[in-house]
């Protein structure tokens, strides 16, 4: 009738399976495009790790430092960058990655006018260093806010010989000299990972007004007295006992001299950090880990009601942990609360690489707390 057309089934079948393959045609070249740009940033966060690992290796003795080709020498210079900074900021990171910034520049949400304190330290866990969160950096930067990551003494590219790092204190001094150099009017969040929150407890012990906020991210949110190691005494047993008979303990001056730090095989690091995270990052930290410095872990922190106990403490748990358990985590946040508890789902030991999504967000709404 009039101007209506007529199809038969079979046309109408064939017609909707046209528009059904174009659209799904179009997302499948989309999540493909998605998936290359995700491979080339991870392929080339892994060439710059591998970088690392290779400088780090001249503490073994056994492995002497090569000079680059010709061909490697802008890469090495970008990596000399890198290690005189001691710091990661995602200016830097992309630059050694050979990677344009402007791709993350993006308009500012209004939101953040809102934010009083919008830069936010982040602080590896033992055996990291500031390449953990280069996903992080990126989602925070994307937000407007101003991330640095540190890496901590003899961690990273740091230089320093893990086995002459004997305490906290030392092994803290990075975040030291950063907060001491940090302009009087001036305000952090710190944001510290496992191990990594003993050395912002100690930061809040000595400086209480340059930090706006601490967030403890699965992490040794210790009490006054305790050591950082202490945390972990469900999963690795009592300190007396791991310090005398586990086979992860290396000894960087000599076997019948004490143990000086802690070194994990692959199959532990991955059943006990990266249960849930991808397989690229996984094998990222493979090539970037470094030992453990053992004084740090078994240093009794001194914390007063006077500094550590007026800060402003928020605590993120991780559900899904096989390194500090939900019920470890939980008994930390009752025994010494902090102002605020948030909860990753799904997530291990290593939300920056296995929820990363989750804990910018986490993040972005505890900078937004007055």
């Amino acid at each position: 009738m009039g101007n209506t057309m007529c199809m038969t089934k079979k046309e109408i079948r064939e017609a909707g399976k046209n528009g059904i393959g174009s659209r799904s045609r179009r997302m499948e070249r989309s999540k493909r495009r998605s998936l290359l740009e995700e491979e080339l940033l991870h392929r080339q966060a892994l060439s710059m790790a591998i970088q690392q690992h290779q400088l780090s290796q001249r503490f073994d003795g056994s492995i002497s430092r090569r000079v680059g080709s010709t061909s490697s020498r802008r890469r090495n210079d970008l990596t000399d960058q890198l290690t005189n900074s001691k710091q990661l900021t995602l200016e830097n990171f992309h630059v050694a990655l050979q990677l344009p910034y402007e791709i993350y520049a993006v308009k500012l949400p209004e939101f953040l006018e809102n934010i009083k304190t919008k830069k936010i330290v982040l602080i590896h866990g033992e055996g990291f260093g500031a390449w953990c969160w280069y996903k992080t950096i990126a989602l925070l930067e994307e937000t407007g806010l101003v991330p640095t990551a540190l890496d901590l003494t003899g961690s990273g590219i740091d230089l320093t010989n893990t086995n002459n790092v004997t305490s906290l204190e030392a092994y803290s001094k990075p975040l030291i000299d950063y907060l001491e150099n940090l302009p009087e009017d001036e305000k952090v969040i710190l944001v510290g990972h496992s191990a990594g929150g003993a050395c912002v407890s100690y930061a809040l012990e000595h400086f209480p007004t340059k930090i706006a906020k601490a967030v403890f991210l699965c992490a040794t949110m210790i009490s006054d007295g305790q050591r950082p190691f202490d945390v972990f005494a469900e999963e690795l047993g009592s300190a007396e006992l791991f310090t005398q008979e586990s086979k992860f303990l290396t000894y960087g001056n000599g076997k019948d001299k004490p143990a000086t730090g802690i070194m994990f095989e692959k199959e532990q690091m991955h059943g006990l950090y990266f249960n849930q995270s991808p397989t690229k990052d996984v094998a990222l930290a493979m090539v970037s880990m470094r030992p453990i410095p053992l004084g740090p872990m078994m240093d009794k922190l001194s914390l007063t009601p006077e500094k550590y106990g007026t800060s402003r403490r928020f605590y993120i748990q991780t559900l899904d942990d096989h390194a500090l358990s939900p019920d470890v985590q939980e008994k930390l946040v009752r025994v010494n609360p902090p102002e605020g508890v948030f909860k990753i789902k799904g997530s291990d030991h290593s939300p920056f690489f296995s929820k990363p999504q989750s804990l910018h967000k986490i993040l972005v709404e505890i900078a937004q707390i007055p």
